[in-house]
């Protein structure tokens, strides 16, 4: 039990500074009165150039790095499926919801905020080596669970997919500004040059501001969303993202014996809160937004404690 508690204690004190971050940014919108648009303009420079940037220097190393294991993708993404479906059961027979609140339902369950808080966590926990790794699972992150959530509501609503909405997802994945940065740097990286200093330097010192900036962005993100109605609701989706799906995605990791690297990445996005994705979905169809606002908010609150929890119960080391 000791040594348990030691882990633990470990496990909460490297990522503890992380969550003062955001607490930060919620206080300075929330407390501080700082004006909406100043969490408008940071957030548009943090997503469109300071985490490009990072992502970019990074995969510049990218084919002198140890090879990624690609099956990482297998144990993520088959933790999302299986999560998915859990989340449209739960939704249809346990709270009676119709298709699409059901999709929406299930995609609070599965979209991590690997971007804004999983992003910062891994390289500031894992370090710069799990970078390849989570870089791997954000290139395929929007377009395989913006596809699967689409074809379930449209399912729902015309009773099949159609490719028009493929082909809108993969057209907004593929001029995400952190997608281009992740596939300019790899692209780079094959050539075999260094980056010249003039670029170097500037991209560096982008990227070096991004992780702790990128927190206290969420923070105040986060401030202009208020805990409302859907407590059962919201409580069943933060469950699902925070305990089931990294339970799943640990598992299915230790089945393909993934290497520890790869491991302690998929295990870690899969603990991350909520991701704001989920709101917008709720918002663009008119259901859920009360649950899916709560949710965003609770998770991250949560995923203080249940991260260094689950890390430590399955034995990740980081």
């Amino acid at each position: 039990m000791s040594v348990f508690i030691v882990s633990l204690w470990h496990q909460i004190a490297l990522s503890l500074p992380l969550f003062v971050l955001i607490v930060l940014g919620y206080g300075l919108i929330r407390w501080g009165k700082w004006p909406a648009t100043i969490t408008d303009g940071l957030t548009r420079f943090v997503f469109s150039l300071a985490l490009p940037a990072m992502l970019f220097r990074m995969m510049c190393d990218f084919s002198q790095r140890p090879a990624v294991d690609a099956r990482l993708l297998i144990a993520f993404f088959g933790s999302c499926l299986i999560v998915f479906v859990m989340g449209r059961i739960t939704a249809r027979q346990v709270f009676k919801l119709d298709g699409v609140s059901g999709s929406v339902f299930a995609l609070g369950g599965i979209f991590s905020n690997n971007v804004m808080l999983g992003l910062p966590i891994a390289s500031v926990m894992l370090g710069e080596a799990a970078i390849p790794s989570v870089a791997l699972v954000l290139v395929f992150n929007g377009l395989i669970l913006w596809t699967l959530v689409t074809i379930s509501i449209e399912w729902a609503r015309n009773g099949s997919p159609t490719l028009h909405g493929f082909i809108k997802t993969a057209r907004s994945v593929l001029t995400n500004p952190l997608i281009i940065g992740i596939l300019s740097g790899t692209l780079f990286s094959l050539t075999g040059l260094p980056l010249p200093t003039f670029v170097d330097q500037p991209v560096s010192m982008l990227g070096q501001v991004a992780a702790p900036l990128s927190l206290v962005v969420l923070g105040m993100g986060l401030a202009e969303y208020r805990i409302s109605e859907g407590w059962q609701l919201s409580s069943a989706i933060c469950f699902f993202k925070l305990i089931v799906q990294p339970l799943i995605v640990w598992l299915l990791a230790w089945m393909m014996d993934l290497p520890p690297m790869e491991t302690r990445v998929v295990v870690l996005l899969g603990s991350m809160a909520v991701g704001v994705n989920v709101y917008l979905m709720s918002r663009q169809f008119n259901v859920l937004t009360g649950p899916a606002a709560t949710s965003l908010v609770m998770s991250t609150a949560l995923a203080a404690v249940t991260t260094p929890l689950i890390l430590t119960i399955m034995g990740v080391r980081v």
